[in-house]
């Protein structure tokens, strides 16, 4: 047999490790392995599936990004998109697919199974936002880079009496703005789940002040929503092939910190951490994790199985249709939220 391996959407640390799980597993079985460039383009484009070998993954275990690179080609969008992808697989000699990634490569990939074609995914995504899992690839990763980033500008805010906006990522789920909140010391963590308003914001730097805590630090997911910045967000129709608006176009870090700024007199700093937290090396349990899923998901393939995924659920590997973990996007509860309110 023949596996693919693809990656889709952003990078993470730790798709380098999944990739080495899946083909050391599938070299280990007796397999063969291929691997498609450049997330589902390399379905659409020719000559963009080539085969890995042992020496192909060698060393690429604490590497960030991922060797076979990837984009947000969406086969859905495309006409005969899906025929055409599996008419590339087969083309390529690939017998069954291993797509590692998040709501939308995993929507794809429920797509492909649905079509007949053999396809075991992998969770992947900084977001966290996968239903029914409790770890998506690079998702710690990412909340390690937050916490090291709010460490480092406590000393500078707090020397300064400055109020720092710190914006990360997360579009639709604050779980990187809230972990990374809660672990670096946040004074404030803005997340799309739950709707602050500008004035709320405001009240709470003038009490701060006012007990006599001369600095702040304000996390604010990219996806968060504050209704009076709402009309001033600029390049929010510009989407990706999946619909996604653009969010570094919108600049919710900027925005807040230049309203803070200028409604309190309060100096203020804005830093966008941006793709920081999807580069470099991933952390202990991204490896881990990835490695043990990697894993999984060949056996799976081996075993005949399709249209599943191999999830982290009660601290074990459990399996679950591709279909549960992209039917609805999994949120920052209230009771975390509240939590963090604790500190303010």
């Amino acid at each position: 047999m023949r596996i693919g391996i693809l990656t889709g959407g952003g990078d993470a640390p730790g798709l380098n490790a999944a990739i080495r799980a899946v083909a050391r597993r599938a070299f280990q079985l007796g397999h063969r392995v291929s691997g498609v460039q450049n997330g589902w383009a390399g379905c659409i484009e020719e000559g963009l599936i080539d085969e890995l070998t042992p020496a192909s993954v060698r060393g690429i275990l604490p590497l960030g990004g991922t060797i076979l690179g990837t984009s947000r080609t969406n086969p859905l969008k495309e006409k005969d998109g899906i025929t055409r992808v599996i008419q590339a697989l087969k083309h390529g000699g690939i017998d069954a697919l291993v797509p590692i990634g998040g709501d939308d490569t995993l929507s794809v990939a429920a797509a492909l199974h649905e079509a007949g074609f053999p396809t075991v995914g992998v969770p992947k995504t900084i977001d966290n936002d996968l239903s029914v899992t409790e770890f998506c690839i690079g998702f710690d990763t990412a909340v390690g880079v937050v916490t090291e980033a709010l460490d480092r500008l406590h000393t500078t805010a707090s020397a300064h009496h400055r109020v720092m906006v710190v914006e990360v990522m997360g579009r639709d789920a604050g779980w990187v703005a809230m972990m990374g909140g809660l672990a670096g010391g946040a004074d404030l963590i803005l997340i799309p789940e739950f709707e602050v308003t500008l004035r709320e914001v405001v009240a709470h730097l003038y009490r701060r002040r006012g007990e006599g805590k001369l600095f702040s630090i304000i996390v604010v997911a990219e996806g968060a929503k504050v209704p009076e910045l709402e009309a001033d967000g600029g390049g929010q129709a510009e989407k990706d092939a999946f619909g996604h608006v653009r969010l570094s176009k919108r600049g919710i870090g900027d925005l807040l910190s230049g309203n803070v700024e200028r409604e309190t007199g309060f100096e203020t700093r804005v830093t966008v951490l941006g793709h920081l937290q999807r580069g470099g090396s991933p952390s202990p349990t991204d490896r881990i994790w990835a490695t043990r899923l990697g894993v999984a998901a060949v056996e799976l393939i081996v075993a005949g199985k399709s249209g599943v995924i191999p999830i982290r659920r009660n601290g074990g590997v459990e399996v679950v249709p591709l279909a549960d973990v992209v039917k609805e996007t999994r949120r920052v509860p209230k009771e975390l939220y509240e939590l963090s309110r604790v500190f303010e």
